[in-house]
């Protein structure tokens, strides 16, 4: 007999969160910290709606679901927009059907699934990057440029000129330097801005994790930020999180008045060398921005969007609903998909009502802008 107990993250039992670790550690499709119990406390540090839903069979634990409560019990994945990946973190043999049945749970829209077990149906599945060491960072490095010669060869010129002309090039890390993440942060918001797309770190929990995590230093989940400067001047870096030797970055930015010389490549180039220094065996880039990825890793992995419900009419009209999205083309890579993403995006960052409805405009006159320069 399946029974879910659902507590907010900060008040999750030590043996709860043992167990939980325990099931990520069986299955290395769960390794990634944003998947663990420190990740969602340190959501539901900032997120009063945040819930994990512990799965017992016979008093034991058997599955996790960690997420953002909703009305009528409509759920997303904790710290979404910032959980490029999320799963229900169980053994084999728990379905999401049952899951969201048993916590009372309506529907769970995902759009960066890792389900090694086969417990949801994605309606669409999209490729996700990580690079990962299974030997020297050098052997790594020199697989790069076998498979992509003439790409790496204009990389390293880039890197030769920049040290040469702009200041000698030095990577720091960990980076524990304040002003350095606030450039970050201000510099990823400039390209935002510039861009498009929603400012997923205008809002103010995001702020504020963000800045808890960059001060996380120790416990088993910590903030990592890994920075290139020329010289004394930044140029660009990566920030996210780490588990053991797993690290997983949200924010990749990079000095706007550097672009010439794509600092972007060459700090990725030098924060593979750096890895085996940090510990680092795992750094997943996640999915999206294939032409910045692509050429960094040599396997990727499929990740899964789409609705997940409950075998209830509330589950039943949410279902309805997304069909409807699937024939309009919602779902995958076309122009209806990337739209879905972006209001995925303002409703998961944004939430207040006048925060969605600037969000909302300012989509509207993007798509609009896009479609003139059509």
């Amino acid at each position: 007999m399946l029974k879910a107990d659902t507590y907010h993250p900060g008040d999750l039992a030590a043996s709860d969160q043992d167990a939980w670790r325990a099931l990520q550690a069986a299955h290395a499709d769960f390794a990634n910290p944003i998947l663990g119990p420190d990740f969602a406390r340190a959501v539901g540090e900032v997120r009063e709606d945040a819930r994990v839903s512990v799965f017992r069979r016979g008093g034991r634990a058997v599955g996790f679901l960690a997420y953002h409560l909703r009305p009528s019990g409509f759920i997303r994945a904790i710290g979404a927009p910032f959980s490029d990946y999320h799963a229900l973190v169980a053994e084999p043999g728990l379905s999401a059907a049952d899951a969201l049945s048993a916590a009372g749970l309506t529907a769970f829209r995902f759009t960066g699934l890792l389900d090694p077990h086969g417990a949801f149906e994605p309606s669409a599945q999209v490729e996700a990057f990580a690079i990962t060491l299974e030997g020297s960072a050098e052997a790594y490095l020199e697989a790069l440029r076998a498979a992509s010669p003439k790409r790496f060869k204009n990389y390293r010129r880039l890197d030769h000129k920049l040290d040469r002309e702009v200041g000698t090039l030095r990577v720091v890390a960990p980076d524990q330097d304040a002003a350095a993440f606030a450039q970050l942060i201000a510099w990823k918001r400039e390209q935002f801005t510039r861009t498009g797309v929603h400012d997923v770190l205008g809002a103010d929990w995001t702020c504020r994790l963000m800045h808890n995590l960059f001060e996380t230093r120790d416990g088993p989940m910590q903030g990592l930020m890994i920075t290139l400067h020329a010289g004394d001047r930044l140029v660009a870096g990566h920030f996210g999180v780490r588990t053991g030797a797993y690290f997983h970055p949200w924010i990749a930015s990079a000095d706007p008045e550097l672009a010439a010389w794509s600092p972007g490549q060459i700090f990725l180039s030098r924060a593979i060398a750096a890895m085996p220094g940090l510990g680092l065996s795992t750094y997943d880039l996640g999915a999206s921005h294939e032409h910045y990825k692509r050429p960094y890793v040599l396997r990727t992995r499929r990740i899964g969007e789409g609705l997940a419900t409950a075998a209830t009419a509330q589950g039943r009209v949410a279902q309805l609903s997304e069909q409807a999205w699937i024939l309009a083309g919602g779902a995958g890579a076309g122009p209806v998909a990337r739209l879905r993403r972006r209001l995925d995006a303002i409703a998961s960052a944004e939430l207040s009502l006048a925060g969605r409805a600037r969000g909302l405009a300012t989509a509207i006159v993007a798509r609009a802008g896009a479609l003139e320069a059509a």
